[in-house]
């Protein structure tokens, strides 16, 4: 176990506690996941934090960089961004769309250092509990303004930034037209960024695991229970079954599969209960039950037409099948490939903009290079958590199980090269790597 290059318990075990010159790092973070309602002011953030993290670090040449990471912490992070980033490179080469791909690719390139920053943040006691609490605070403040609309019909934090930006611009976040069309419960994100199900699922298990160890299986349920509601509410189906995942791999370790099973229980009864008070969980239930149709225009309706933008995906996948149509390129080669061409689609007007799910997104728009690459960093990250103690796996729980849930591949996704996913996904696998592989046994308190 000692001797795999990615072993928790390696040499950096006696490294110091991360110097006073970094401790601004999980502030730095947590600034940036609190600004996502505002994703211009987030990219500025996550920019301005990689900048700074490179600029330190070059003016000191990169000396006593294992004293600040451990160095399989290093390498483990930049191997997730190689798995990201290369097949994006790769897929420039002969794209539909080369300027564009290429232009993804080096703007891209920002991430790297961001993710220094993001593992260094949690590479010591003090900085996981900042970052990992400050998380769990942000999706209990999140979930709270939800519940918080879902009785009163206004999200009270996006009525302020609303207003804010009304001041400034003299325009709100969202067109009268965004607004007018919201069909599920939006939050802090508002009506112009319906992503609220799929957030707060994917961040969740920062938020069970603290109330979970603050306050036991009471808090543990509380929480649950709290953030379940609003993951309903906000009618996402791929985002149910991301939160699943969560309570599933979550809970049976402090519960136990026979009082997990009644949690399950009582979720599917407060299911039903919304499926006869919700519009939102009404519509959508109804709408995957035509599955179940023998047609094949049941079982498209029932994926919101993403049959068709999944043959699409293939077609390109066997025109372009060794790097893809081109990162980013999926709406310019969509129509070449859609198999309705000409027909109204269940989206509306216009061509599909990404394949809505993990492997054929980078099937399609990376080729069989890319997924190659991914799983590479799949095997790679798991080979870390294969040869981690006990201690190192404890405390990169929750980081570990946002990271595998957010990348479940039997689920629809949003697309993973855009600048708001990309960037969340980029964020979990680096603080999963820096929580895991963090300088040598250390204890969370």
């Amino acid at each position: 176990m000692t001797n795999s290059p990615m072993s928790a318990t390696d040499s950096n075990a006696a490294l110091p506690a991360t110097p006073a010159g970094w401790r601004w790092a999980p502030v730095w973070i947590l600034a940036y996941v609190a600004l996502w309602p505002a994703p211009g002011y987030a990219e500025g953030v996550l920019v301005l934090g990689a900048l700074a993290a490179i600029i330190k670090l070059v003016a000191s040449r990169f000396r006593g960089g294992t004293a600040l990471l451990g160095s399989s912490a290093w390498a483990l992070t930049s191997v997730l961004f190689c798995a990201y980033w290369l097949p994006e490179l790769v897929s420039a080469l002969d794209a539909v769309d080369p300027a564009r791909a290429l232009r993804e690719a080096v703007v891209d390139l920002r991430y790297l250092p961001f993710l220094w920053l993001v593992a260094l943040a949690v590479a010591d006691p003090h900085g996981r509990r900042l970052t990992f609490g400050g998380l769990a605070v942000i999706v209990a403040i999140w979930t709270a303004d939800a519940l918080i609309q879902a009785l009163s019909g206004n999200s009270p934090l996006f009525s302020a930034l609303d207003g804010l930006k009304h001041s400034i611009s003299g325009h709100g976040m969202c067109s009268p037209e965004e607004i007018a069309g919201v069909d599920r419960l939006s939050g802090v994100l508002g009506p112009c960024n319906l992503k609220l199900g799929q957030v707060i699922a994917s961040l969740s298990p920062f938020a069970l695991y603290a109330a979970g160890r603050r306050f036991g299986t009471a808090g543990w349920l509380g929480a649950a229970a709290a953030v379940g509601v609003v993951v309903l509410l906000a009618g996402s189906r791929a985002s149910w079954l991301t939160y699943s995942l969560v309570l599933l791999l979550s809970g049976w370790r402090l519960l136990g599969w026979k009082k997990l099973g009644v949690v399950f229980a009582f979720g599917a009864a407060a299911a039903v209960a919304l499926y006869f008070v919700s519009p939102q969980v009404h519509e959508r239930v109804t709408r995957t039950a035509h599955a179940l149709s023998a047609s094949q225009e049941g079982f498209d309706s029932a994926l919101s037409g993403r049959a068709r933008i999944w043959s699409a995906a293939l077609c390109m996948a066997k025109t372009h099948p060794f790097n893809g149509v081109g990162a980013r390129g999926f709406r310019e080669a969509f129509p070449a490939c859609d198999p309705g061409h000409g027909e109204i689609a269940a989206w509306g007007e216009g061509p599909a903009l990404h394949a809505h799910q993990m492997v054929l997104e980078v099937l399609s728009e990376t080729g069989l290079f890319g997924v190659l690459m991914w799983l590479a960093g799949i095997a790679l990250a798991w080979r870390a958590w294969r040869f981690a103690d006990e201690q190192a796996r404890e405390r990169a729980r929750p980081a570990m199980l946002a990271l595998a849930v957010t990348v479940f591949p039997f689920n629809t996704h949003l697309a993973f090269y855009s600048t708001f996913w990309g960037g969340l996904t980029l964020l979990l696998a680096a603080l999963y790597a820096g929580s895991l592989l963090a300088r040598g046994p250390q204890t969370d308190h």
